[in-house]
């Protein structure tokens, strides 16, 4: 089966939001240095900023105040997604002092009071740890990779490729059962991706859920119904369970997108055979044929078809499907010698047309088989 490649995105920018926050005379250095940066885009005015803020906290009721505590987390988280290779020099401890600030004031019942700058914290707190997540997948640490998207989801809840950079980590790092519960929440937006669904739905097949993996497609073919390589990964399922009531009604659309395709319509005539559509299952064969000569199944089934038609046609027809199950079946034997099941349905197509050189040559082809 056909398949695509997963490809990691590059980080991008979750948000972007201007530094329009409301102002009061205390905190206008801190503003006024984070509007100029976003005018010039020169970090001094970032490490300005901070200086400004880090200034207001004297004391220990300082440490309190709400307000100044929410100014220093846009400030820090400011620089900790902006100034990436920290040319302010800024301590290492400076995203777990930040995240712990945050973490702390997320729980005040006046923080509703500072929705737009925690909103914009949260933001750039979220792409450190994206940024991170992509350091550490570089390297192949899917570990520490996983870690870090799950850090970024909490500043990021409704951010949902998160969950594919999650649900890959996972993959990497072969916990499957975590890794398509990811994919799954992928799958449930209306933004899902085709190879989340298929990775999704190889992941279950993996480990024997089969279930899973058909209900993972028939929910990603709803909101991609065009999708070709999901419809053909269904009807894979559906074939190899041999749930051919399942697998007839998406026969039409699976022929008409790979018209050229031998196996396609190999599996086609032999769903269509199994459920006694021979009409249907007659010109798809000899198509499968036509288009790879060498196959051994289609000649092979068709052969079986013809001989099964004989068995309850009348004079002229009885006599033309059984010369033509003879002449396939013995063509099947050509392409593959040692195969029993042509040997097996010659000694009844031999039976019946009383060839008795024919019989003996197949029962002693077929003994010779079974002591091997």
């Amino acid at each position: 089966m056909q398949s695509r490649k997963i490809i990691i995105p590059v980080l991008f920018l979750l948000f972007i939001t201007p530094y329009a926050f409301c102002q009061s005379e205390v905190f206008k250095p801190v503003i006024n240095n984070l509007a100029l940066y976003k005018k010039k885009k020169d970090l001094k005015y970032l490490g300005a900023a901070k200086k400004s803020i880090d200034s207001l906290f004297t004391t220990k009721a300082d440490s309190s105040d709400l307000k100044k505590i929410v100014y220093r987390i846009v400030v820090n988280s400011s620089i900790l997604y902006i100034d990436s290779l920290n040319t302010l020099k800024q301590p290492d401890i400076l995203l777990d002092q930040t995240v712990k600030w945050m973490d702390k004031i997320s729980l005040s019942k006046k923080i509703n009071r500072f929705r737009d700058e925690m909103d914009f914290s949260n933001d750039c707190i979220a792409n450190v740890y994206i940024r991170k997540g992509f350091a550490y997948m570089y390297t192949s640490d899917f570990s520490n990779a996983e870690k870090a998207f799950i850090k970024a989801q909490e500043y990021a809840p409704s951010f949902k490729q998160l969950n594919f950079y999650i649900a890959y980590s996972n993959n990497k790092l072969g916990n499957l059962k975590d890794a398509a519960k990811y994919y799954d929440n992928l799958i449930s937006t209306d933004s899902t991706k085709a190879e989340y669904i298929e990775t999704v739905s190889n992941i279950y097949k993996s480990i024997g859920d089969t279930a899973k993996a058909l209900e993972a497609l028939q929910k990603g073919r709803r909101r991609l119904p065009d999708d070709k390589l999901l419809l053909l990964d269904q009807a894979n399922i559906y074939n190899n369970q041999k749930n051919y009531d399942a697998l007839a009604p998406l026969l039409g659309t699976l022929l008409a997108n790979y018209p050229n395709n031998a196996d396609i319509a190999f599996v086609a005539a032999n769903c269509y055979d199994h459920l006694g559509l021979y009409d249907k299952a007659e010109p798809l064969y000899l198509r499968a044929i036509d288009l790879n000569s060498a196959a051994y199944d289609p000649v092979l089934n068709l052969g079986v078809l013809y001989f099964k038609e004989s068995l309850i046609k009348k004079g002229n027809d009885q006599q033309k499907y059984i010369s033509q199950a003879t002449q396939l079946l013995e063509t099947a034997n050509e392409i593959s010698p040692n195969d029993a099941r042509s040997l097996e349905v010659l000694q009844l197509v031999y039976e019946k047309t009383q060839n008795k050189n024919q019989l003996l040559n197949v029962t002693n082809k077929l003994k010779e088989l079974n002591n091997q």
